[in-house]
């Protein structure tokens, strides 16, 4: 089992678009936009450094086989290969947009954008599995900065009509990207090497760079006074860290153990910790306040649980298939296309419906589609025929998901002020990454324990017995989610 243990948040579709990316564009002041000559190489900008993001954090689902095989890595090597990249990504974004708005936005996108492409770089010439966690742990650190930097320079340097072409523009591009990355990395891995995903950051990074330092204003809101919550930052890093630790080894040792527990007690105590900081702080990276209001409380929990289920059975599905069935790394990236195609060609009309039926209808019915899609994984992959046993879930769970997105995007924005929506996109993005974070580890032990227990019982397909078992479990968190949206979302008016 050392050698076929698979763990990755970052799904074909959540990775790096989130359900409220719109509203941290939209949130941005105008006022530089008649300053910007260049807008269109500006948008250009964006789109590359986020389709780079993009790209890393799909492949990497085909190519975990193919790096286990190499490095000899075990389940919890293979973990923080994944949860490294997360967990710093997941507990700095807040900071680094805080960053781009005090020392300014053009800056911060070009340093994310370079230690991306070192940490790129370093991921690619990895001689150990220590090595590659330590660049992946770097990547997290530049994505968390050019991240939130995409979306605030489309909201500085476009306007009106125009930025909402831009903000269509670039989720336009995010998907094209979603739906080829996994397959193109795929091809990758089988026609080069596992490192090739890595060094094709290099290229668009250095490209970014050139097109930012020419075209993009270096704008700012914040003033000099306003401090940075690294306090806030640290503590919550060392808890999700502590936690994801306790419960990555949890697999192997079992919860009795005192390492499990004693690194899940301490992460509970660092993230007691954070609260407590953030609700002190001057200026803090989570304002509190913001979840006095119980609908952006409860669309967060929906979000928290429909984004574990998503991106724990999605990186599952691509293993199963290349390690209980042969598929090669190309036909397993492949085999995802249908649910970034069911959604970005079907996301369009979700508007309209949420308009008609109210955003609490349609998540409660989103969710709960996509679960009954994860549901058909259950009874259906123990074939291997692509068109009975996988198309059909995939496409079922797409269409749960594209019901899903653009009502809850919708609710974060009506559940807080005008003024607050930059905050509140910004924290439930870290909280779908955080999702991820949490699926690496809980949902590996699920499927660590299922696959030997289905080893020690003389099952055939064990690794596809495991995958069933992951199935169940984001089938289980889908249907939490609807009833979380029943409970706290306000019925339409």
């Amino acid at each position: 089992m050392q050698q076929d243990m698979p763990h990755s948040h970052e799904s074909t579709v959540a990775a790096q678009a989130t359900p409220c990316d719109n509203l941290v564009a939209l949130s941005q002041s105008p006022a530089l936009s008649s300053a910007c000559a260049h807008k269109r190489l500006a948008l250009i900008a964006t789109i590359l450094a986020s389709s780079m993001a993009l790209i890393d954090s799909t492949v990497v689902n085909v190519a975990l086989p193919s790096i286990q095989s190499e490095l000899h890595a075990g389940v919890m090597g293979m973990q923080w290969v994944v949860d490294a990249y997360l967990l710093l990504l997941g507990s700095l974004v807040l900071v680094g947009g805080a960053l781009g708005d005090r020392l300014g936005r053009r800056g911060v996108f070009i340093a994310g954008t370079a230690v991306f492409m070192v940490a790129s770089a370093g991921c690619g010439l990895a001689p150990s599995l220590g090595w590659l966690i330590a660049a992946r742990a770097l990547q997290g650190v530049g994505a968390a900065l050019l991240v939130p930097g995409s979306l605030a320079i489309i909201g500085s340097v476009f306007e009106g009509e125009e930025r909402a072409k831009a903000i269509g523009t670039w989720a336009g591009s995010g998907a094209i990207m979603a739906a080829i990355g996994p397959a193109f990395g795929g091809w990758l891995v089988d026609s080069f090497d596992w490192r090739a995903i890595f060094f094709l950051n290099l290229p668009l990074a250095i490209t970014t760079i050139v097109l930012a330092r020419m075209s993009v204003p270096d704008s700012r809101v914040s003033t000099l006074s306003n401090g940075l919550d690294w306090q806030g930052a640290l503590s919550v890093t060392c808890g999700l860290g502590a936690l994801t630790y306790g419960l990555t080894e949890a697999s192997s040792r079992g919860f009795a153990s005192e390492i499990v527990l004693g690194c899940a007690g301490v992460g509970i105590v660092l993230m007691a910790v954070f609260i407590r900081i953030e609700a002190r702080s001057p200026h803090p990276m989570m304002p509190l306040d913001v979840f006095h209001s119980r609908e952006f409380t409860g669309i967060n929990l929906v979000t928290l649980l429909l984004y574990f289920a998503l991106s724990g059975a999605l990186f599952f599905l691509p293993f199963t298939l290349i390690r209980a069935y042969g598929y090669s790394a190309t036909q397993a990236g492949a085999s995802l296309l249908p649910l970034p195609l069911v959604i970005g060609v079907l996301s369009r009309y979700t508007g309209v419906l949420t308009a008609r039926y109210g955003a609490r209808l349609m998540l409660i019915v989103g969710p709960c589609v996509a679960g009954l899609g994860f549901m058909m994984f259950v009874l259906t992959v123990v074939s291997t025929r692509y068109w009975l046993a996988i198309f059909p879930p995939l496409f079922v769970t797409g269409l749960g998901m594209t019901i899903t997105v653009s009502p809850l995007t919708s609710t974060v924005m009506a559940a807080v002020n005008a003024d607050r929506i930059g905050v509140a996109s910004g924290i439930n993005n870290a909280v779908a990454r955080v999702a991820g974070l949490l699926a690496v580890a809980v949902l590996g032990i699920v499927f660590v324990w299922s696959h030997d227990r289905a080893i020690a019982q003389g099952e055939q397909h064990a690794v596809a017995v495991a995958f069933r078992a992951v199935a169940l479990a984001s089938a289980i968190c889908a249907f939490m989610a609807a009833a979380c949206s029943a409970v706290t979302i306000k019925p339409k008016s």
